[in-house]
């Protein structure tokens, strides 16, 4: 019997300042997982008293950005206008569309102590119909997420739809993103549920899937999402997340997305002259911003 893992995908730390953070996608073999083409785990870090988190405004464009924390907190403020404190559990859904500018800081509150920080933060491309639409920011609480309980298995559907549950973030396409507990080992075959391409992070404890088992730091990427069945060991936190693909290519450069590279080129402009209609200021954050990166050079 053929087996149904496609691609198993090693998380790669990279280092953002003051922690590191586990780049799962993209990756050179799989660009995207459905309309997934970013995700990185941040942490689990300590963050000592003199240490912050501090992302200064920065651009987007074609996509939205999805964070989602297990521990810490995270102040985000945006062109837009919004200025909202990130908790355990509950959701930041941004739209980018034609272009929008955010910061993420450490709250003030935070800034003398030691904190955590862990969590994840992922972006969703865009139908090509919607790269350049107006932008758009929704903050939902953790308490408005869909939970429900199957035979000792604790499922929590954070984004997207799954057999007739629907998340109030506001995706843009067909797409799931799953938090699956158990505190006993269990069997699960979920597949007939899911739709489109599938992927299986484990964030806690281990997966057995057709004889092999996997543990924390490895992205397993479905061949069919039809065939997504597995045993989980006891006190286990795994994430499924997928759906439907696009037909077109997503070209990526830094934090810009857009299936024309001409759009591309544009935002990289706009940015590095800073040009305020396209990428405003954002409130309460305007005395800095992360510059355009410069081309590598190889030799």
């Amino acid at each position: 019997m053929q087996s149904n893992v496609g691609l198993v995908i090693e998380e790669k730390a990279a280092d953002i300042g003051n922690f590191m953070v586990g780049r799962l996608l993209p990756f050179r073999k799989k660009r995207a997982v459905g309309p997934f083409l970013f995700i990185d785990h941040m942490g689990p870090a300590c963050l000592k008293e003199y240490q912050n988190l501090d992302v200064p405004p920065h651009p987007h464009i074609g996509l939205s950005t999805l964070t989602y924390l297990f521990e810490g907190s995270i102040f985000h403020r945006d062109s837009l206008g919004n200025a909202v404190e990130i908790k355990p559990g509950a959701v930041n859904w941004m739209t980018a569309g034609k272009g929008v500018v955010h910061s993420e800081r450490t709250p003030e509150y935070l800034r003398d102590e030691s904190k955590f920080l862990h969590g994840f933060q992922i972006w969703v491309g865009l139908p090509k119909a919607l790269e350049q639409s107006e932008s758009s920011f929704y903050h939902i609480e953790k308490e408005a997420l869909p939970k429900w309980e199957e035979n000792g298995i604790q499922y929590k559907l954070i984004a997207g739809e799954i057999e007739g549950k629907s998340a109030p973030v506001p995706v843009h396409s067909p797409l799931f993103f799953i938090e699956i507990k158990t505190e006993a080992a269990q069997k699960i075959d979920i597949g007939d549920r899911l739709y489109g391409e599938v992927a299986m992070y484990v964030l806690e404890g281990s997966v057995k899937v057709e004889g092999n088992t996997y543990g924390t730091k490895q992205l397993l990427v479905a061949k069919k999402a039809s065939l997504c069945a597995f045993e989980t060991n006891e006190e286990t936190t795994l994430y499924l997340f997928g759906g439907e693909p696009f037909d077109e290519e997503r070209f990526m450069f830094w934090n810009f997305v857009n299936s024309d590279k001409a759009v591309l080129e544009q935002a990289k402009t706009d940015w590095k002259n800073q040009n305020l209609d396209a990428f405003p200021k954002v409130p309460g954050d305007e005395e800095e911003y992360v510059p355009l990166p410069e081309p590598r050079q190889f030799k």
